[in-house]
């Protein structure tokens, strides 16, 4: 049972990998300033693996703390680094919150598995790094454009640190560019928590579908794609926390070609921000109500990845289709309000 650390593990993405990486044999440690998430996403891990895991809470900026992480535990022998602000509008209202603690937050990991030598490290980092592309689907290897966020920039730049820090010791990286994540886990007992107001389209679908938000902007209607809305790939979260378990795997038994690699993480379909609503409302039974608004500063146009390469290299699938994916954040939405208290 090989011993790894997850960062922003009672996040969205962080919960549900620390499940997958459980059920697959690892041993788990987590640390989550909860800045951004609820210590109730830990609970609901544990209720699904039916164990406790370790967790510290921690502000990864701060080094003396993070470095006491893995003086506790000095057989850690991979991260999966999550811990990180990730809403898009956010970060062009203050770009220096998202520089400071996106990339400090890395560094000092990074310092840690150098001190530690600490051989494996997957990163989290998104579709962003492609800025507005000239070509769909996009591949690994499409030239990267102007970040339209700080968000975005904070992944090119995280991206740029882990590949300049691995030529220089034998930490071996796996950089997963995900496209959207959405829906739950299956036993809708974690699933997404948005802090405020939500950001990303489909808390907003369901929040607005339940009653807590009175109305939904659609932000762009004359974008040149099939219904004027943005397109995006959609991909269920439990997809993406397998394949983090994947890559893991993939540099444990040393089949990495070099010591810094890219997969993008997507289902290869765009979907329209439009057709996402129309899925949800054929699942759910509920008419949303929504309103057609001016574009917002930050979003790219259109994007869907070309995931050839994880397919062939990780050996990942994506198994959950857009339905799973609406079907399951409802259900969530549904769980949150007669639990309202354990989410607070």
């Amino acid at each position: 049972m090989k011993k790894i650390l997850v960062t922003g593990g009672c996040g969205y993405i962080g919960s549900h990998t620390i499940v997958d990486l459980v059920q697959n044999g690892f041993d788990v440690v987590c640390a989550d300033n909860y800045s951004r998430s609820n210590e109730a996403m830990l609970k609901g891990v544990e209720k699904i693996i039916g164990k406790k895991i370790k967790s510290y809470k921690v502000d990864l900026c701060n080094y003396d703390d993070t470095f006491a992480i893995f003086q506790e535990n000095p057989d850690i022998n991979g991260i999966i680094h999550f811990a990180a602000y990730k809403a898009v509008g956010e970060s062009v209202a203050q770009p220096l919150m998202y520089f400071e603690n996106n990339l400090y937050s890395l560094i000092n990991i990074l310092k840690c598995t150098e001190e530690f030598k600490v051989p494996h490290f997957v990163f989290s980092s998104s579709c962003t790094v492609y800025g507005n592309p000239d070509a769909i689907p996009v591949t690994e290897d499409t030239p990267q454009k102007p970040a339209e966020s700080p968000y975005g920039a904070t992944k090119q730049m995280g991206e740029q640190i882990v590949a300049d820090t691995v030529k220089s010791g034998s930490l071996k990286a796996i950089l997963l560019r995900y496209f959207n994540p959405v829906g739950a886990h299956p036993s809708i007992n974690i699933g997404e928590l948005p802090i405020g107001k939500p950001a990303n389209l489909v808390p907003a679908i369901t929040q607005t579908a339940i009653g807590k938000l009175p109305m939904m902007n659609v932000f762009g209607f004359d974008y040149d794609t099939r219904d004027g809305s943005c397109i995006r790939d959609y991909i269920h979260v439990c997809d993406i926390a397998h394949a983090h378990t994947l890559a893991l795997l993939y540099l444990i038994a040393e089949k990495n070609s070099t010591n810094c690699e890219v997969f993008n993480l997507g289902t290869g379909d765009g979907y329209t921000v439009l057709e996402a609503i129309a899925a949800f409302e054929k699942v759910s039974g509920v008419k949303l109500n929504y309103q057609l608004s001016p574009r917002r500063p930050g979003d790219v146009v259109a994007i869907y990845a070309n995931n050839n390469k994880a397919k062939n290299q990780l050996g990942w699938i994506p198994m959950l289709n857009l339905t799973d994916m609406m079907g399951t954040a409802w259900k969530w939405e549904l769980k949150m309000k007669t639990e309202e208290n354990l989410f607070k």
